[in-house]
C-alpha cells in the first residue's frame, strides 16, 4: 500500500521537496532559465559585435578601393535593400512575385522625374519614391488577394512586362526609350568626399536604417502575423488576423523597399531607361533571395553579393558562354546550400555550438 501511495504521489506529511521517492531541486528550473537567458545574451552580444565589425569594414572600404569597385559595392547595398523587400513578401509571407523589377523602375523614375522636371533636391526624392511604391504595391496587392502561388507569380510577371512599355509611352515625362540622364550629387557640408564615395556612404546609411526597421518589424507582432499567414492561413484567420489587410500591407512594404532601392540606383548610375528594368531584373531578384536564404534578413546581403559578382566571374571564366557558367554556379549553390547561404551558415554555426557544448560537458 505504501509503495502504491509513493508511486502515485507524495505521502501526506512527507517533505514537499520529494516526489516519487526522489528529491526535487527547487532551483533547477531557475538555473535552466538563467542558462537560456545567458546563452541568448551571449548570442545577441556576438551578433552585435559582428555587425559593428562589418560596419567598420564597410566604412573603411572607400579608403582602399578604386572607384569602380566602390561602385560595385554600392550596387551590392542597393540590391540588398531590394532583396530584403522581396524577401519580406516571398520568404516571410509566402507571396511569390516575378514583377518587383517594376517597382524598382517606378522608384528610379520617381527620383529621376522629380530631379529632372521639378528640380527637387535628391534627398527628398528617396522617401517619396518609397511612398509612391508603397501605395502602388498596396493597390496592386488588393486585387492580387484572389491569386495565390503560381497564379500570383503570373500576374506579377505581367506587371514586369507592362511597366517598361508604359514608361516608353509617357515620353514627355520619362524621355521614352532614350531615358533620363542625371548628374551625381556632390557631398554636402564640404565633406572631403568624391561623388562616388558620398553615394556609397549614403547608400550604406539607408541600408542600415532599412535593415534595422525590417528586423524590428519581422520580430514583432506584425512579423509573427505575416509568418502565420504564410504557414497556417486558416488558423491565422481563426485567431483574428486580418489576412487581406496584412497581405496587402506586406505587398506595399515590400514594394516600398524596392522603390527606395530603385531611387538610389538612379542616383548612383545617373541614368534611367525603360530597357534597364526588363523581366530579367525581376527574375534576378528572385534568384538573389533564394541563393541568399529565404526568410532571412542577412540573406538579402548574401544574395546581393551573388547577383552582383557571380555573373562577372562567369564572364571572366568563359566569354563565349557566360550564362552557362552562371547556371553551373546556381546548380552548385543549390546543391551545396539548399537552405541558401544564410540558412547554411546558421546551421553550421548551430552544429559548431552543439559540438562545443558537448566538449565542455565531457570535461
Amino acid at each position: 500500500m505504501d509503495r502504491q501511495i509513493t508511486r502515485q504521489g507524495p505521502v501526506p506529511g512527507a517533505d514537499a521537496a520529494t516526489r516519487d521517492g526522489a528529491p526535487l531541486d527547487p532551483t533547477g528550473s531557475a538555473r535552466a532559465a538563467a542558462g537560456i537567458a545567458t546563452t541568448r545574451a551571449r548570442g545577441d552580444a556576438s551578433r552585435l559585435a559582428a555587425l559593428l565589425v562589418l560596419v567598420a569594414v564597410a566604412c573603411a572600404l572607400p579608403l582602399v578601393l578604386s572607384n569602380f569597385r566602390l561602385f560595385q559595392f554600392t550596387q551590392v547595398f542597393i540590391y540588398a535593400i531590394a532583396l530584403l523587400g522581396l524577401n519580406i513578401l516571398t520568404g516571410y509571407n509566402g507571396q511569390i512575385s516575378l514583377g518587383h523589377g517594376a517597382f524598382y523602375a517606378v522608384g528610379a523614375y520617381t527620383t529621376a522625374i522629380m530631379i529632372d522636371q521639378w528640380n527637387v533636391d535628391y534627398g527628398w526624392t528617396i522617401p517619396v519614391a518609397g511612398l509612391v511604391c508603397f501605395v502602388a504595391g498596396f493597390l496592386f496587392g488588393i486585387p492580387a488577394l484572389r491569386l495565390e502561388g503560381l497564379y500570383l507569380a503570373l500576374a506579377t510577371f505581367a506587371l514586369a512586362l507592362a511597366v517598361p512599355q508604359i514608361l516608353k509611352y509617357f515620353e514627355h515625362w520619362t524621355g521614352g526609350s532614350q531615358g533620363i540622364v542625371l548628374s551625381k550629387p556632390d557631398a554636402p557640408w564640404s565633406l572631403p568626399l568624391s561623388a562616388d564615395q558620398w553615394l556609397y556612404f549614403l547608400t550604406l546609411a539607408v541600408l542600415l536604417l532599412l535593415f534595422g526597421l525590417g528586423w524590428n518589424l519581422l520580430r514583432g507582432r506584425t512579423g509573427r502575423a505575416i509568418v502565420a499567414i504564410r504557414d497556417h492561413p486558416i488558423a491565422a484567420e481563426a485567431m483574428g488576423i486580418n489576412k487581406a489587410l496584412y497581405k496587402s500591407l506586406t505587398f506595399g512594404v515590400s514594394a516600398a523597399y524596392v522603390g527606395v532601392a530603385g531611387a538610389l540606383s538612379a542616383l548612383v548610375i545617373a541614368f534611367v531607361a525603360p530597357d534597364a528594368f526588363n523581366v530579367f531584373l525581376s527574375i534576378t531578384f528572385l534568384v538573389g533571395i533564394v541563393i541568399g536564404g529565404l526568410a532571412s534578413v542577412s540573406g538579402a546581403l548574401w544574395g546581393a553579393l551573388f547577383i552582383q559578382f557571380v555573373p562577372n566571374w562567369a564572364q571572366d571564366i568563359s566569354k563565349a558562354a557566360p550564362w552557362a557558367i552562371y547556371g553551373v554556379f546556381l546548380i552548385l549553390f543549390m546543391y551545396v546550400m539548399p537552405r541558401g547561404i544564410a540558412g547554411s551558415l546558421r546551421l553550421g554555426w548551430a552544429r559548431l555550438a552543439r559540438a562545443r557544448r558537448g566538449t565542455r560537458s565531457e570535461r
